[in-house]
């Protein structure tokens, strides 16, 4: 059999400066424009699949098998398994994840990775300049935001292939640096040792830049100009998968211990997986090149003459079979242990002695780097503000229908304010720091709808507190409304609440026909609270009332209107409507 990694021949020449600054150059610059194409790729296909990946997300359950696929495919549209075991912490941390749930997304994620490899097995490598450059021009010149997108897509893979072709450029003299070649060659999977090395090289390398895509594309780049040997490049490839855990572990510094667990299943998931096709490293390799037919009767096929010197067309397929067989089958090995490894993770990492503080919210700011995904939590805070609120409206009634003061009820309509404060600052906070970032027209818009929607309801808590507070200063001085006064103002309350409703279900069903049935309730409240302000007003001047009385049935009637009015802009913006 003939090694994949064979060398060509070649006669040996001093290594000088003039050589190696050129070379250096061209691998920094082509790791740089690799990288910089995945970034644009991610932001492409986040833009285009936005709806997509939020309903992955959203579909995520206790079933393995379906956290495994949501985690696969997210990760296979984000181009990044550091990005979505970050994003996997970051939902973990809110609580929006249970652990289990998590281990399954991120055993799914390390399958999604090794898309990378079988993207650059295309073989459209020399064409990555022509891709990159059409498709600048259609990104520069498009009106539509779809096409825009696309063409950002197209000039991440572009600039994939042009970076591929740019390291492989750069490493070609190192074949005729006898100094280098020596050096290279001491990294060599050829026995146990020899591959554990080469893994715990490919580990350093992605630690360092945190990118196992980056690092697969210097080994790729390494292997086709024969630099490295195939079982060189699969070791490496392995010890990439334990390099790319260091991500989420560092993300996982200050989040709940939930958190740190599941940036430790993502480690002892990878760590496990390479041990033990380490041990099984010969037989593994010996099953790839077969199955390729890459060994008995045809040697030719690992490396053949082109113009006088060795290529090797088929070594990157063969480290993309490398990289997702593995991980396919470590994945099938873990997949009927995730609860057990829940309650191990639970066993080894320990609650802490006190209370953790994570944000009131999951809007962690992990999600940025998936702006689809974090334009959808922050959807599902605001959804849980309309629910606050509409049980502290709820609570409301139950407080101003009686003079007794119920201090439990009073407290909890009060921390509900105080609740949506907090919540609304922190929607304002990472909705902020995403439309900051290059996001598309329609989710900059959706993004500018919860702001406001935020805000709406916030202000609605205000007067909702402020109602309250009106009817504790009645019951405080020794006053109350007639039985006809408090049965006119629950009846205004019951049609707020009932308008709040219409509302608040329209923004959670995103029903922009909310408005028209909003408008016509509106009308009519408004037209209930002049009525019972008029009729008030009527009977003070034929029959003397408290000053204090007066002034608070006026006001609470009042705020009863601002409630509706704030709710009111939350159909309009619904509607699209300024």
């Amino acid at each position: 059999m003939l090694d994949i990694g064979i060398l060509a021949a070649a006669e040996p020449t001093s290594v000088d400066i003039a050589t190696i600054v050129p070379m250096i150059f061209q691998v920094i610059g082509g790791l740089g424009i690799f990288m910089l194409g995945m970034k644009y790729m991610s932001d492409g296909l986040q833009t285009i699949a936005g709806h997509r990946l939020r309903s992955m997300i959203s579909a995520v359950t206790n079933n393995r098998l379906l956290a495994t696929s949501v985690g696969c495919g997210v990760t296979m549209l984000v181009q990044s398994s550091s990005v979505t075991t970050v994003m996997v912490v970051g939902f973990v941390n809110a609580g929006f994840m249970t652990l289990a749930q998590a281990i399954g997304v991120i055993m799914g994620a390390n399958i999604g990775t090794t898309i990378t490899g079988w993207i650059l097995v295309l073989k459209i490598g020399k064409y990555g300049l022509v891709i990159l450059g059409a498709a600048a021009l259609i990104y520069r010149f498009a009106k539509s935001d779809r096409w825009r997108y696309l063409a950002m897509v197209a000039m991440g893979i572009g600039m994939i292939f042009y970076g591929l072709e740019l390291m492989k450029l750069g490493f070609k003299p190192i074949r005729t640096m006898p100094d280098f070649e020596a050096w290279f060659s001491t990294f060599q999977a050829h026995n146990y040792l020899g591959v554990l090395k080469c893994a715990m090289v490919g580990c350093v390398l992605t630690m360092i830049v945190q990118s196992s895509s980056a690092t697969l594309g210097i080994t790729m780049g390494l292997a086709t100009t024969g630099v490295i040997p195939f079982e060189t490049a699969a070791a490496l490839v392995l010890g990439e998968n334990i390099g790319t855990t260091i991500t989420a572990w560092l993300a996982s510094r200050g989040t709940t211990t939930n958190a740190k667990r599941a940036a430790y299943a993502h480690m002892i998931f990878n760590i496990i997986g390479v041990a033990w096709i380490t041990a099984l490293f010969g037989p593994y390799i010996h099953l790839v090149k077969y199955g390729m037919g890459l060994t008995g009767q045809n040697p030719t096929l690992v490396t053949t003459a082109a113009g006088g010197e060795m290529s090797y067309p088929y070594i990157i397929a063969g480290i993309a079979i490398v990289h997702t067989a593995f991980n396919v089958v470590n994945t099938l090995m873990f997949l009927p242990f995730t609860q057990i490894l829940a309650r191990i993770l639970v066993r080894l990492v320990p609650e802490k002695a006190y209370k953790e503080a994570p944000h009131l919210t999951g809007l962690d700011m992990r999600l940025l780097e998936t702006p689809p995904i974090g334009i959808e939590q922050s959807r599902v805070e605001i959804i849980r503000m309309g629910s606050v609120l509409t049980k502290a409206m709820a609570r409301l009634r139950e407080s101003i229908s009686t003079d007794k003061v119920d201090d439990k009820v009073v407290r909890k309509i009060f921390h509900a304010e105080e609740i949506l404060d907090i919540i609304q600052r922190e929607i304002v906070e990472f909705l902020t720091n995403l439309l900051s970032s290059a996001v598309s027209h329609d989710m900059a818009a959706e993004g500018r709808q919860q702001l406001r929607i935020a805000d709406e309801y916030e202000s609605t808590s205000d007067y909702v507190a402020a109602i309250l507070k009106l009817h504790l200063r009645l019951v405080k001085a020794n006053h109350s409304f007639s039985p006809e006064q408090r049965e006119s103002m629950l009846k205004l309350h019951d049609e707020t609440m009932g308008y709040m409703e219409l509302v608040i279900q329209g923004y959670e069903q995103g029903n922009p026909d909310t408005l028209s049935k909003a408008g016509t309730r509106a009308g009519e409240i408004t037209h209930l609270a002049r009525e019972l302000r008029d009729d008030y007003l009527a009977k003070v001047t034929e029959k003397r009332s408290e000053p204090l009385v007066t002034v608070v049935y006026t006001d609470m009637l009042h705020s009863y209107r601002r409630v509706k009015d704030h709710l009111l802009n939350v159909a309009e913006s619904l509607a699209g409507e300024k």
